[in-house]
């Protein structure tokens, strides 16, 4: 039977049952690494133009201080990157500390053995409920060699996705 009330807990459950990918988006703001974890991301809205999108709180304070940036690095990040992902995601101490990183001459902030690289903008932002939908216009890109197991987001925690056996 469906459920219909609105109860937010409740609702978020639901929503753990559905996995998702988990991408950090950085920049170079004031000279200072600035950035944010997101487990909404969706690669492959548009390929003409070349567009991804994820949603952001609206509550949140970081957002505010990305979203003027010329560009953004995406960095999808690969099953080992849990670490990477708390400490961006972290509401206290420098977010940045001890990872290592790579600058682009934009200002993007890429994190070395992600699974893949995007250089973006922003394009559209498009009010959401509590949320804001944003749509980033992709400008480069680079798929790290090899199978790399991306980190996902599921059941309200982060995992990897296991390799099937093959008989």
């Amino acid at each position: 039977m469906l459920v219909s009330d609105s109860d937010g807990a409740t609702l978020r459950q639901a929503f753990a049952t559905v996995p998702s990918g988990v991408a950090a988006l950085a920049a170079l703001v004031d000279g200072a690494p600035q950035g944010l974890v997101v487990s909404t991301f969706t690669v492959g809205v548009s390929l003409d133009p070349p567009l991804v999108m994820f949603a952001v709180q609206n509550s949140s304070r970081t957002w505010p201080v990305l979203r003027g940036t010329g560009r953004l690095g995406v960095s999808v990040l690969s099953a080992h990157q849990e670490h990477a992902a708390r400490q961006i995601a972290s509401r206290d101490g420098d977010r940045f500390a001890g990872l290592p990183v790579s600058v682009s001459s934009e200002g993007a902030i890429l994190l070395p053995g992600a699974a893949l690289w995007l250089d973006c903008s922003v394009e559209q932002e498009v009010p959401a409920g509590d949320h804001t939908v944003v749509l980033l216009r992709v400008h480069g890109y680079e798929v790290r060699e090899g199978h790399v197991a991306p980190l996902v987001f599921h059941g309200s925690s982060f995992t990897g996705l296991r390799q099937p056996a093959f008989a």
